[in-house]
């Protein structure tokens, strides 16, 4: 059970591994100008792995519950199906409800855990397979796989990754389980941590935080929701930017303190943030310096947040 890019690792490896005796994805949504609905991307892959499919709008409903019993599964595999499963799915398969989640749980639990590891400033991060209960992200884990988050990570280069690290991790998960069993070891729920579903408003820049706590949102929101501000009544992403946190000026968070041939210098809480990469809604993302200069920039000019 998975819907986007980061779920298509895990089914090509249970498609090596085991026997895949059935995939659901949420539907199709329409997308483009046309509207023209979508496959997803585990739609794609179970077509090219000839797997039998099915995306039911609910899983509440008696049709897609019986249609995954006629499957009669001994495991049951999430890795970002988007949706919270009902209980007759949890007590569906005679081994085990089980998810690839991509956090070192129990930090990070929730539907965003790989942006919320960049915006925490985290080292490293992982995959958890872990046992699925009622409670969100609170099951025993099963098996747990660490990735070290480079300081360009973004959110989909580290997506990828961990995406990557999902269908090995589950891989091993099957193997040991045939062999060894899997040894369940309860999560500590003091030190958990939560990661809500993002919105596009999560991108919305705070001048007053930290610049460095704003660089690296800009990161870990690429490419979605992506952060932006507000010059006049026109919205501007920002791309690209690092901080300065030697850099203390004493103009109001949001205030251009500087231009040069590298960067757009922004007053923050704390430090000051370079802006490298610029784009205003709309139009082609472009080196801050140039988007400076035909958007007449200069020191003193405010961003609004």
């Amino acid at each position: 059970m998975g819907t986007p890019a980061f779920a298509v690792p895990s089914l090509e490896a249970l498609a090596s591994a085991a026997t895949v005796v059935g995939v659901v994805s949420q539907p199709n949504k329409p997308r483009g100008r046309g509207l023209t609905a979508a496959a997803t991307p585990i739609a794609r892959a179970a077509a090219a792995l000839d797997l039998p499919l099915i995306q039911p709008p609910t899983l509440r409903g008696s049709e897609a519950q019986d249609a995954i019993a006629q499957w009669k599964p001994d495991l049951l595999v999430v890795a970002a199906y988007g949706k919270l499963l009902p209980d007759a799915l949890l007590a569906l398969p005679t081994l085990a409800p089980i998810n690839v989640h991509a956090s070192l749980l129990p930090r990070h639990r929730g539907a965003a855990p790989i942006q919320a590891a960049i915006v925490a400033g985290d080292s490293d991060t992982g995959v958890t397979i872990m046992r699925i209960t009622a409670e969100l992200d609170a099951g025993d884990m099963l098996l747990r796989r660490s990735v070290a988050i480079a300081d360009d990570d973004t959110g989909a280069t580290l997506t990828a990754r961990l995406a990557a690290l999902g269908g090995t991790a589950l891989t091993e998960a099957i193997v040991t389980l045939r062999r060894d069993g899997l040894e369940p070891a309860p999560q500590d729920p003091a030190i958990a941590t939560y990661a809500p579903r993002l919105e596009r408003e999560h991108g919305r820049i705070d001048w007053t935080e930290a610049a460095d706590t704003i660089a690296r949102k800009v990161r870990a929101f690429t490419p979605w929701p992506s952060t932006f501000t507000a010059l006049g009544k026109r919205t501007v992403k920002v791309v690209h930017a690092r901080a300065d946190l030697g850099a203390n000026p004493e103009d109001a968070p949001g205030t251009i303190v500087g231009i040069d041939e590298t960067a757009v210098r922004v007053a923050t809480g704390t430090g000051t943030l370079a802006l490298t990469t610029l784009q205003l809604e709309g139009k082609k993302a472009l080196p801050a310096p140039v988007f400076a200069r035909g958007a007449r920039l200069a020191a003193g000019t405010r961003f609004d947040g």
